[in-house]
């Protein structure tokens, strides 16, 4: 089956998956959806024999239709190599009453490493396939995780350059040492004065400015995305949520059709998305948990059927979820809106607008797959603690949300179905979190003095991500104005 892929706006145009993978976001500001989630040709017995790179293979090659299997199969081989420190890229870790799978064995430490480990060969091979004559521009916003993690995949790949934002002030010291050392003669890192939302807004209006794109058209450029609106980001998540269910069957950890449920730390809700989709296909996933910090629009989202974006912005423990705008989301809109493009730009536009929308009665009924909550960040920090007391085991503070959350969803529920906890990050990426709710007598210590008692604590070697930013060189300083984005986008364009 050739797969198409159209925008949630209606746009009217359809393209094939590597032209929506290089153009990232669709030229009325929606985003790419498939016209149909495919299902897959294999079963889960057949697919519990295959390791990591073949399940992705099985995934991928349904939805990334016109890449040949030679051309899929490179890009998946160059992507789960050896930048990830354990064979089975991502393990399953049984801990009393869940399976964590362990997102954070990349070459960044975080979740964000499986799908942007992959997407510059997927962004590279569509550009040959469509002949591109022009230098690919990523631009990109980041709450933390996303911004090294597509650094460090697009750092001197050829014909490519790459220019991520972050809010200066919202992401953890680790977070920002791993991306202002980046080396890379087509990186640049720019902080703005402002939280992810103005970043990622800012962004956002960037990409649809015509006038700058006719400029960078005529000096040999054009925009790309590395953020999870790109449908090249979001289908690579899904591999491991059909893994995951793969390799539970393998171990006999579950019976060949049982229901498991999904726990997933959801900021800008790609995540959680992915986990949907491989239910789509036809995984057994039965419910699908959303877990908010304090910035709990998503709860409140599907506790009410209201999307307000209209609240404090609360800089939390856990940094990747500070979002009060999951983008993301738009895609599960215009699904439970019957595939109405109508219905979902008027919704878009009403959050533009107003920082608001509400989703009808029925388009409520199509969200029973799904479980909101939130945990605080005293809460975070309790799960921290009695997960170690307990087990031994360190958290970091965005997986102890969904922890924390999963409490509340059985305690509410009752459901004792058998459930994976998505783990994000290594807790080496947020020690001032970690390390008080470990140990409060060393919550005075400096950052890499933290790090040390944390190696000491789990009995966990520093990871190579850690080891390689003490001492290094700080290679990127610049903090900008929201509004001084654009200047500093042609500043690095040298236009």
């Amino acid at each position: 089956m050739d797969l198409r892929y159209h925008s949630t706006r209606g746009e009217g145009k359809e393209y094939k998956a590597s032209e929506a993978i290089l153009k990232g976001l669709a030229d009325d500001g929606g985003l790419f959806v498939p016209d149909q989630v495919p299902v897959l040709d294999k079963t889960m017995k057949e697919l519990s024999s295959m390791n990591y790179r073949q399940v992705a293979y099985e995934v991928m090659k349904l939805f990334f239709t016109d890449y040949t299997e030679e051309e899929l199969k490179a890009c998946i081989n160059n992507a789960y190599d050896e930048k990830f420190d354990c064979p089975q890229i991502a393990p399953l870790v049984k801990k009393k009453d869940a399976y964590f799978l362990e997102l954070f064995h990349g070459a960044t430490i975080a979740f964000k490493d499986m799908a942007l480990s992959i997407l510059p060969h997927l962004m590279v091979t569509a550009a040959k396939k469509n002949h591109c004559d022009k230098e690919i521009v990523i631009l990109t916003a980041t709450s933390g995780d996303t911004g090294k993690a597509a650094l460090a995949g697009f750092a001197d790949v050829p014909g490519t350059r790459i220019l991520v934002f972050y809010p200066k002030g919202g992401v953890s010291p680790v977070q920002e040492l791993q991306m202002v050392t980046q080396k890379g003669a087509n990186t640049a890192v720019v902080g703005i004065r402002g939280n992810f939302d103005d970043a990622q807004t800012g962004v956002k209006v960037l990409f649809n400015d015509k006038e700058l794109a006719a400029s960078m058209a005529e000096a040999g450029f054009q925009f790309s995305s590395a953020n999870s609106i790109n449908i090249g980001r979001l289908i690579p998540q899904v591999a491991y949520y059909v893994y995951t269910y793969a390799k539970l069957l393998a171990d006999g950890e579950i019976a060949d059709g049982e229901k498991i449920n999904a726990v997933v730390p959801t900021g800008n809700f790609g995540n959680i998305l992915a986990a949907y989709y491989a239910k789509l296909m036809g995984v057994p996933y039965a419910k699908l948990i959303c877990a908010s910090n304090d910035n709990k629009v998503l709860f409140d989202f599907f506790s009410t059927g209201c999307y307000d974006k209209n609240r404090e912005f609360i800089l939390t423990t856990s940094p990747s979820m500070d979002i009060l705008v999951s983008s993301n989301l738009e895609r599960l809109i215009y699904r439970i809106a019957g595939n109405s493009a109508d219905v979902d730009a008027e919704m878009m536009k009403k959050l533009s607008t107003e920082g608001r929308y509400e989703i009808t009665e029925a388009m409520k009924a199509e969200l029973a797959d799904f479980y909101g909550n939130y945990a605080s960040q005293d809460e975070t920090a309790a799960k921290i603690g009695q997960v170690y007391c307990e087990e031994g085991y360190v958290l970091d503070p965005h997986t102890a949300v969904a922890a924390a959350v999963y409490d509340k969803y059985r305690g509410e529920t009752g459901d004792t179905a058998k459930t994976v906890v998505v783990s994000t990050a290594s807790p080496y990426k947020f020690v001032r979190s970690v390390i008080p709710a470990l140990d409060p007598a060393n919550c005075g210590m400096e950052d890499f003095a933290m790090i040390d008692k944390l190696e000491e604590l789990s009995g966990v070697k520093q990871p190579k991500a850690i080891t390689e930013i003490r001492g290094a060189k700080i290679l990127h300083d610049k903090v900008v104005d929201r509004t001084e984005m654009k200047q500093a986008v042609l500043d690095f364009l040298g236009m």
